[in-house]
């Protein structure tokens, strides 16, 4: 089980949550992902595992976990993803295909410290922010 699997365990359980398998198999999956997912990746490939979780079951899972702050909804030119929020707030960018849609995650200080100052400059105390890069990935400019 990784870290944020645990906390959002614990955090639903705090929250008086019952378990849910929907739920369950939802954390389950995003604990295991590099980046983020639309509801349909999710849906996807938990129906390769279990014939029985409907899209809906999902939608209500992610929309728990969004509420609840342990997962963040992203929006993206082909609708929203999803993503563990970290609770140590480590957390990555993205980088999306205008032409095939694929999306990467990447990590960079010198935009952090960037951003970090942009707020503090406009007086802003940041506390979250979202970048997401479009364009033409190398394989779809070949």
């Amino acid at each position: 089980m990784t870290a944020w699997e645990a906390h959002a365990r614990e955090t639903l359980a705090g929250a008086g949550r019952r378990a849910g398998r929907a739920r369950e198999l939802v954390i389950s999956l995003l604990a295991r992902q590099q980046c983020c997912l639309s509801a349909n990746e999710i849906f996807d490939s938990l129906r390769t595992k279990d014939r029985r979780i409907g899209l809906a079951s999902v939608y209500r899972a992610l929309d728990q976990l969004v509420g609840l702050q342990l997962v963040q909804r992203l929006e993206f030119a082909d609708g929203a993803r999803y993503e563990p929020l970290l609770p140590s707030g480590e957390h990555h960018h993205h980088l999306m295909c205008d032409d095939c849609g694929k999306v990467e995650p990447f990590a960079d200080g010198g935009l952090e410290r960037a951003l970090d100052r942009v707020g503090g400059d406009l007086g802003y105390r940041v506390e979250a922010h979202d970048v997401l890069l479009r364009g033409a990935c190398a394989e779809c400019r070949a």
